[in-house]
């Protein structure tokens, strides 16, 4: 069950079932830390494991999120208090015993994942540990279920499906203790699909139908399930699960319960979903409109049972739908349409009734970091408007300012301190009742990229930045530099661009430059490096203006028919103006012809044994005391050849 951050009880008895996602820093690039670390809480993961105790910048990070942790192999030594959850920290778990047991593993690359962590949450005990999702380089590269460029393989989707359908369903699923097969409502379900019900001892409790298709086809068929508050069965219209996927379908959820909806106050008691035929992932009831998030791999439909006709409009994936109403039955009928993405995400919503007050968000997408930023709210009466308060983390600094008798502004401050990428949830609350809510993206208000800036080449669709960004240049001719500049901001925006250094000249080195609302724009310079000393130099981006930064680069000066060495993340680097080699003390890593950025080396890298990298001229790497290492051949438009010689060296050659 997906853990919650809101209570420790959601860690102890209260959860049976926990789930996690490895986070294996050790073998991570560093400079993607934070940045996966947001991914994942924005996606909806409640708990990061680490397989030894991670740095402190680290867990800094994870204590901003708000993101529990869980040290799989802690050290000898027993961890700080301010570590651990008892006083305030990120900890939550230390050991392998102290998690909910049996220990689950479940690989992000497995194309059946989604069937299984289905059945474990079905089983409502031990714990899931999500691996294989990053890509790590330590110590040897192994692809994960994402890329350093942040690309997701397919088979995510199932730990992506899996947070979403428990966002939902958790705060039910200790209560779904019953099960029994569900039957198709003619023929026979074929051997590859399992068809059951989860339901509650109690009566008009809501129930959960699991469908799993572990087939190569997709399954479709009408189902027989139980519909407890008619104490029949009733007949679900068709269902389609495509191969290997699997489905959780509501049946008689109440609409009043808070395990159901946290947000639907209001609802009489027989107020129910009767059942859908696409995956429910989140309910929410909000100015008079409810609102249904669903996974739906095919068009699909809905049926409730209210207290009165629905006002109406109903609007699915955004465009406006019609509906039937049964009168007799209290019950409308709604389509869903066919979902979009990897997961199959659709929205829909429905006018129950005018809201006698209500209350909104302008519609506002981010918040900039270590700026005020302005949000207006509007609200359908001056007395609705005095009786309101925005519910914010207390993290934010909140300011409110009356515009018009029914309109406030919030001028809220985000602290330089947060993470670029999160998320902040603000809500509307009158009277004890939310009215409205917004989730809105947290970024620097303006960010910097350097064209020119190169990569470490370890394999198809795996390129890894250096960080700082590194540039090579020619200490004779210099180069241009183009730099492409961000504005995260909401509105058009002025910036002052500066590069400096201590040993590099730069033409035109202050750029004054508009750029528009969450738009880019790029600027050119020239550096020179005649003074330049070979090998790294070091040089800043200075940002002023409508926001303030400073960027660190660096050029990697190579004086014309020379080759410089350089040291860069535990590598050794051989570069020259044609050619880059990058090596350990025993594996080569890179050998790229810069041209192109072709690199001939296998993204594992090549042992190299007693044999050790001793020069790189031009486009020829001498490697002397080994067996051939690489064979000759040709890659796009790079020609490897490989020369031996009777003194033990092998020169390979790389030309065009």
């Amino acid at each position: 069950m997906l853990l919650m951050a809101a209570s420790a009880a959601a860690y102890t008895g209260a959860a049976k079932i926990a789930q996690c996602v490895e986070f294996p820093s050790a073998g991570m690039p560093p400079q993607l830390w934070e940045r996966e670390l947001v991914w994942m809480k924005n996606i909806g993961v409640n708990c990061v494991a680490f397989p030894e105790l991670p740095d402190a910048a680290l867990l800094t990070a994870v204590r901003k999120l708000q993101l529990p942790a869980w040290i799989i192999n802690p050290p000898p030594e027993p961890l700080a208090n301010s570590l651990l959850e008892a006083h305030g920290g990120p900890v939550h778990w230390v050991g392998t015993t102290a998690v909910p047991q049996p220990i689950y593993r479940l690989s992000a690359l497995s194309p059946i994942s989604l069937a299984q962590a289905r059945g474990i949450a079905e089983t409502q005990m031990g714990t899931v540990l999500w691996t294989d999702v990053e890509t790590t380089t330590k110590p040897l590269l192994h692809r994960g279920a994402i890329a350093f460029n942040g690309e997701e393989q397919p088979t995510l989707t199932a730990l992506r499906r899996q947070l979403q359908i428990l966002r939902q369903w958790q705060p039910l699923l200790g209560q779904l203790t019953l099960e029994q097969a569900v039957p198709l409502a003619a023929g026979k379900l074929p051997d590859a699909v399992s068809v059951r019900q989860l339901t509650a001892a109690e009566p008009l409790s809501a129930s959960v139908v699991s469908i799993v298709n572990k087939g190569a086809l997709p399954f479709r068929g009408e189902l027989r399930v139980v519909y407890s508050p008619l104490k029949q069965t009733i007949k679900l219209p068709e269902v389609m699960v495509p191969a290997g996927d699997a489905l959780w379908l509501p049946v008689n959820v109440p609409l009043a319960k808070a395990q159901s909806c946290g947000k639907c106050a209001g609802f009489g008691n027989t107020e129910s979903i009767v059942y859908a035929t696409a995956e429910l992932t989140q309910l929410e009831y909000e100015n008079g409109i409810l609102a249904m998030e669903f996974s739906a791999p095919a068009a699909a439909e809905i049926v409730l049972h209210l207290a009165s006709e629905p006002a109406g409009p109903y609007l699915a994936a955004g465009k406006p739908r019609a509906f039937d109403w049964d009168a007799a039955e209290n019950r409308v009928r709604l389509p869903i349409p066919a979902g979009t993405g990897p997961t199959h995400r659709v929205r829909v919503g429905l006018a129950l009734t005018a809201p006698d007050i209500s209350a909104f968000f302008e519609d506002r997408k981010i918040l900039t970091i270590g700026q005020q930023n302005s949000i207006i709210t509007t609200y359908s009466s001056e007395e609705v408007a005095k009786r309101s308060r925005l519910l914010a983390p207390p993290w934010l600094k909140v300011e409110a300012i009356t515009k018009s008798p029914n309109e406030i502004q919030y001028n809220i401050t985000v602290p330089p301190t947060a993470l670029h990428g999160s998320h902040v949830d603000l809500a509307l609350e009158t009277d004890g009742t939310q009215m409205s809510h917004t989730r809105l993206q947290v970024l620097r208000p303006v960010s910097l990229r350097v064209r020119e800036a190169i990569n470490r080449h370890m394999g198809t669709g795996l390129d890894l930045p250096f960080d700082p960004p590194l540039i090579p240049i020619d200490r004779t001719a210099g180069r241009d530099l183009t730099i492409t500049v961000r504005n995260n901001a909401p509105a058009i925006r002025t910036f002052t661009i500066e590069a400096t250094s201590s040993s590099l000249e730069f033409a035109q080195p202050k750029t004054e430059i508009v750029v528009a609302a969450s738009s880019e724009r790029d600027i050119t310079l020239r550096v020179f490096a005649d003074h330049a000393a070979a090998g790294l130099q070091s040089a800043t981006l200075t940002v002023t203006g409508a926001a303030s930064s400073i960027t660190p680069i660096r050029f990697l000066v190579i004086p014309r028919g020379e080759t410089v060495s350089y040291s860069e993340a535990n590598n050794t680097v051989l570069e020259s103006q044609r050619a880059r080699a990058v090596f350990t003390g025993d594996r080569l890593l890179e050998f790229t012809w810069k041209d192109s950025e072709r690199n001939m080396i296998p993204e594992s890298g090549i042992p190299l044994g007693p044999a050790k990298v001793t020069a790189l001229n031009a486009a020829d790497l001498i490697i002397e005391g080994g067996a051939l290492a690489l064979m000759p051949g040709k890659q796009g438009d790079v020609l490897l050849t490989v020369t031996p010689s009777a003194t033990g060296k092998i020169t390979y050659a790389l030309s065009r």
